[in-house]
């Protein structure tokens, strides 16, 4: 801010619109809003041209630090400052923020202010309504808003309308209404549906349990000549993983290559994620290793396997990847630790149990709270009190609190077995942590 003042009383220098830009850009990025302002107020009275693209910025900053009625405030300093109207772009825009922002009261009381005004409604603004309404389940009102497009010349609906609606449909449940509005939408208003307005429909008979309906639907979108993407299978492919339909979940991945369209992380997961489920834990590994000829797998593909190696049984391959996948480069987070840990806890392993949780502490991971306090006193129950004494050293390093049932439960067995020192020095760390 220095900088810019400094350089603004230099002799044959004057800011313009985009030096004025990218100051409030970074002061809005640093929540300096009185800063904003003051610059905001040295505009009013500076000769050069604004454009409203300053304002639609500052709209956006403010909507994300939810400071809604600096939106609106930005909304109304435009035509002070930059001496023109606002668009129509400006008006959908100040709309959307306020109703993504779930404030509708706001959204009612600025749309009576643009009524005041005789500034017409576009398509734009009124589908904003529509995904509103349809959002928030008023399916009446989202009608009678298109209803009201229909009668005007300016606001007529689009295929991004007709999407909106059936969406709003679908989440409602009301499926038979959805594809009466689609047909309706073809046939009637000559609007061709595109991938995202079949995809709608897909996820709505998928998430409804009817899978088939929708492998209907990608095939008449084929027969349309309308090219399904990678989300469109993605969709179906979850719809019949959800229902352990692999070998139709395998065709589509096989349709999708014959195609030519490339599976990604999110598709090869979901399909993985199936064979696991169903006990085929050694298919899920070879359709990992033609995933990593593909794409990248992610941690959420490798807990998927660790989750599948551990309801198996075979716990010794899951801690064989959790030791060796961060030496090949490949991040697990605590969640992959913990899979394999609840596992071994379950199932009494007590010993393996300890072993890795030395290694998800010495690799920065703390198990989760309840395991952490359960397995302490398992440890202890075993008579294995000098491995919870050092477990729990440990955790309390990294910021763990037993509960009080724990910690007693600890201290007795130590005392049973007449090694008071380390509760002791335990007791001490556990006190300075508390009053630090």
């Amino acid at each position: 801010m220095e900088i810019f003042n400094m350089v603004s009383e230099q002799k044959g220098f004057n800011h313009n619109n985009a030096t004025y830009a990218t100051i409030l850009n970074k002061l809005a990025q640093s929540k300096k809003f009185k800063a904003v302002d003051a610059v905001l107020y040295q505009m009013k009275y500076d000769t050069c041209k604004f454009h409203e693209g300053i304002f639609l910025n500052l709209m956006k900053h403010f909507s994300k630090f939810s400071m809604h009625e600096r939106v609106l405030e930005m909304f109304h300093a435009i035509q002070p400052i930059v001496r023109e109207k606002p668009s129509l772009k400006c008006i959908s825009t100040c709309l959307n923020l306020l109703i993504e922002g779930n404030q509708v009261d706001m959204a009612q009381q600025f749309l009576m202010h643009l009524k005041k005004l005789n500034l017409k409604l576009n398509t734009c603004i009124a589908n904003i309504l529509v995904k509103h309404y349809c959002k928030n389940g008023d399916l009446e009102s989202a009608f009678e808003v298109v209803r009201e497009m229909k009668k005007s010349k300016l606001s007529y609906p689009n295929l991004i309308t007709y999407s909106t609606l059936i969406d709003g449909l679908c989440q409602s449940g009301k499926l038979t209404e959805a594809m009466d509005m689609f047909e309706e939408m073809i046939s009637k208003e000559q609007i061709l549906p595109d991938v995202l307005t079949y995809n709608i429909l897909m996820k709505g008979f998928c998430y409804a349990g009817k899978v088939d309906r929708a492998r209907k639907i990608l095939d008449f979108m084929k027969s349309k000549g309308c090219n399904p993407n990678i989300y469109n299978y993605s969709t179906l492919m979850n719809g019949f993983c959800k229902e352990e339909r692999l070998k139709e979940a395998q065709v589509l991945l096989d349709e999708m290559k014959s195609f030519g369209i490339k599976p990604d992380t999110v598709v090869y997961t979901t399909l993985i994620d199936c064979h696991c489920r169903t006990g085929r834990v050694d298919e899920a590994i070879e359709l990992l290793k033609e995933m990593k000829e593909r794409c990248k797998a992610d941690t959420v593909t490798f807990n998927v396997i660790l989750g599948g190696l551990c309801r198996e049984g075979r716990i010794e391959d899951a801690l064989k990847m959790l030791d060796e996948l961060p030496y090949e480069g490949i991040y697990l987070n605590k969640g992959s630790y913990r899979i394999v840990l609840n596992s071994l806890y379950q199932k009494g392993d007590l010993d393996k149990a300890k072993e890795l949780l030395r290694l998800m502490m010495a690799r920065g991971f703390v198990p989760h709270y309840a395991t952490s306090n359960e397995l302490l006193v398992s440890l202890c129950e075993a008579g294995m009190t000098d491995d919870a004494t050092t477990a729990l050293f440990g955790l309390v390093e990294m910021g763990f609190k037993p509960l009080p049932d724990s910690w007693a439960f600890f201290v007795e067995s130590i005392c049973r077995e007449r090694k008071l020192l380390p509760s002791f020095e335990l007791l001490d760390e556990l006190v300075n942590e508390e009053f630090e």
